[in-house]
Order: structure tokens, then C-alpha cells, then sequence
């Protein structure tokens, strides 16, 4: 497999084996006792030890946080970054899935601020705020290929108090390197993979459908979409295919460049249900896909056939796409309705719909959306009815 370096949004190394350069990300950084920060159960995996240890051996003096749970929370990042002043470090390596690496580059930005992280929420000129000078060099590692995280200029993470999942925005938030190896996937599990990889689809899907012009955007997702049509199975079911894992990978970092542009109301739908019922991001929003599609239809109908001419689809229609949306669900045992994976009792529809719709994706749907609108997409994701 040949090795590229690529500079759109910021710097990438990719290649199988990659990981063997995570010393030199380093020294390129001029970071000198960085902060690996990954989540609890890879903390313990060869791929981390080995990491460890081939920075040691490159008289790296590397600190390990691994506290992190998979949606994050505040306390994972204050705790971060008081592990991150206790230990004098000056950079992060955020190394793992969606958590680890919103948290790793939240540890990051806050180690310089005096502000609380709160304070820097997606809203307005919020990031302004912040002392850009004092914000920490990032090496972002993804081993999931779903949220493209490592090329975002946010992070996700979950308020305790309120109980309502932030966007922390800043555009240093983006790792100033990125190593992009297949070979650091290959050990994902089949479900796992099958969900991060629709994570990865709904954000070039909601990016190519929002709103505005971006052409930039536009192409990134079509073609992030090509590549999750034509290797996400391969990856789910043959999970050692390099090729696969690697397009993958490529996928989710394309995702997260395109949705620059916006997303939309299946993250509206999704974050209250990551936050208030634990569900996996990329399991709801594979789930909400199809319903917030339909709910859409009168808007979207016209970029949908584009959608389906560009990856070649067997019947060019926005019901064309909706099949191929819920073949592909089937072929990777994700659940029709959410009523799979959440009980009634533990469904408070009111207060999820008041949450969706003041969530910052809210913005960039296609369509205006009300509390009422909530309501009868999440509705309509309990019962399994399409529109």
C-alpha cells in the first residue's frame, strides 16, 4: 500500500503502519512530554502499549489519561486537564474513537483557559473568547472510522448538569497532524464497525444536503459517500481488509471536512438519545437516517438523485435511495426502529424533542424544524412507519 501525505483540512499521514511515525508527529510539533489521552478499555490494548512504548524508546516522555467514557463528559475533560498540568506535558496525542479524540483535543484547547469549558459552547463568536495562543499541539489518532473527529474543529461532550450534550468550537480544535493507519481498525468489532461506518455516512449525507453553497464540501461528501458504498460491507465482514479499513478511515475524515457546510436533524435527533439513554451516536444515527430523509423529502429530493446518480444506484429516485438506505441497515443488523434500543418508559419524548431542536445541527436542516417536528420524527423512529 503506497503512503500519502495529505494537507486538506491539515496534515495527514496515511499508510498502513503509520503509527511508527507517531514519534516524529512529535518531534515535527516540537512536543516533547505529550498527553496520550484515549478511553478506558483501549488504555489496555497492544495498540496503546505499543505506542507507549515506541515513544519511550524515542526518549518521549509520554503520560497516559484514559478516563474517558463513550460520551464524554466534562469531568473526563477537567480531570484531563488537570492530569495534563500535574505532568508538565505540552501537546496531546488524542488517540481512539469519537471520545477519545474529542476529549484529547478539549484537554488540549482548555489547558490554556481560564474560562470554563461551558463558556465556549458552539454559540455566536463564543470561541473568541478563548486565548488562542495558550491552546496546546494536537496529534490526532483515530482506530474508529466514523466521527472524523480528527478532522474537526469541535468536540463533543456531555454536561452532567443539565444532562445535555455541547459543541465546543474553536478552530484550533484541529489537530495540527493526523495519522490515518488501517492496520489500528482491524481489531474493531463487526457491530462497532457497522456503526461508526454509518456515522460516517450520515455526515457526508446531512453535509451534501444542508443548505448553502459550499462546492468544496459538496464533493468531499458525494465521494465520502461513493467510498462507504462501496467498502463498508467489505469492512464490516471482513474486517482484516486493509483496503477497506483504509478507505473507511478516509471516509470519516472526509465526513467531518464536509459537514463544515452543516448537518441537520438526524445529529438534532441523535445527541439528546447519546445523553439521556447512553445509545451509541452512529447506532441512532443510522437509525434516524431514513425518517429524517422522508421528513426532508419536498426539499432534498432534487440532491438525493444526485446522490444516487453518483454512486451509481440502481434505481435513480429519492425512493431508490431510501431502499439503498435500508438494504444497507439490514445488511449490517442494524435495528429498523429505536424502540430496539430504547423502552418506551425510558422515552421521554418531550423533553428529547426540546432538546433536538435546540441542538447547534438543528441549524443547518434542510427544512425549519419545531418542537412538533421532533415529535413526529421521533415518533415515527419508535414505530418503524416512514412518512
Amino acid at each position: 500500500m503506497q503512503k500519502y501525505n495529505w494537507n486538506y483540512p491539515t496534515t495527514m499521514w496515511v499508510g498502513q503502519n503509520r503509527i511508527k511515525d507517531l514519534g516524529n508527529a512529535c518531534k515535527n510539533l516540537n512536543i516533547k512530554k505529550p498527553l496520550l489521552v484515549t478511553d478506558q478499555g483501549l488504555a489496555k490494548s497492544e495498540i496503546i502499549l505499543s505506542a507507549l512504548n515506541d515513544l519511550n524508546d524515542e526518549g518521549i516522555s509520554v503520560q497516559l489519561y484514559s478516563n474517558v467514557v463513550g460520551n464524554p463528559t466534562g469531568t473526563n475533560v477537567n480531570e484531563g486537564v488537570n492530569h495534563y498540568k500535574k505532568n508538565n506535558c505540552d501537546g496531546v496525542i488524542a488517540f481512539g474513537g469519537g471520545s477519545g479524540l474529542d476529549v484529547g483535543k478539549a484537554i488540549a484547547f482548555m489547558s490554556g483557559q481560564n474560562l470554563p469549558l461551558w463558556d465556549f459552547e458552539d454559540v455566536g463568536d463564543n470561541w473568541t473568547r478563548a486565548n488562542s495562543a495558550k491552546i496546546a499541539p494536537i496529534i490526532a489518532v483515530p482506530t474508529t472510522a466514523g466521527t472524523g473527529s480528527e478532522t474537526g474543529r469541535a468536540s463533543v461532550i456531555l454536561n452532567e448538569e443539565s444532562g445535555v450534550k455541547k459543541i465546543i468550537f474553536h478552530p484550533k480544535f484541529l489537530p495540527s497532524i493526523v495519522i490515518l493507519d488501517p492496520c489500528l481498525t482491524v481489531g474493531l468489532p463487526s457491530k462497532i464497525t457497522a456503526a461508526t461506518g454509518m456515522d460516517a455516512l450520515a455526515h457526508n449525507l446531512e453535509a451534501f444536503c444542508a443548505p448553502g453553497f459550499h462546492p468544496m464540501a459538496d464533493g468531499i461528501a458525494l465521494e465520502g459517500m461513493r467510498l462507504i458504498n462501496k467498502w463498508l460491507l467489505t469492512a464490516v465482514n471482513d474486517g482484516r481488509n486493509l483496503d477497506a479499513r483504509m478507505n473507511m478511515l478516509t471516509a470519516a475524515s472526509m465526513g467531518s471536512t464536509a459537514f463544515q457546510k452543516g448537518l441537520g436533524a438526524i445529529h438534532s435527533l441523535s445527541h439528546p438519545v447519546n445523553a439521556l439513554n447512553n445509545v451509541h451516536h452512529g447506532l441512532s444515527n443510522a437509525i434516524f437516517m431514513p425518517y429524517v430523509l422522508s421528513f426532508n423529502k419536498d426539499v432534498i429530493e432534487e440532491k438525493i438523485i444526485k446522490i444516487c446518480e453518483y454512486l451509481e444506484l440502481k434505481e435513480i429516485s429519492f425512493n431508490g435511495f431510501i431502499d439503498w438506505t435500508l438494504k444497507l441497515r439490514k445488511d449490517l443488523d442494524i435495528p429498523h426502529k429505536l424502540s430496539e434500543v430504547i423502552e418506551e418508559k425510558d422515552f421521554d419524548i418531550n423533553r428529547l424533542s426540546k432538546m433536538a431542536l435546540e441542538d447547534p445541527s438543528t441549524g443547518g436542516n434542510p427544512k425549519k424544524l419545531t418542537v412538533e417536528d421532533m415529535k413526529i420524527m421521533y415518533e415515527h423512529s419508535m414505530s418503524g412507519n416512514l412518512f
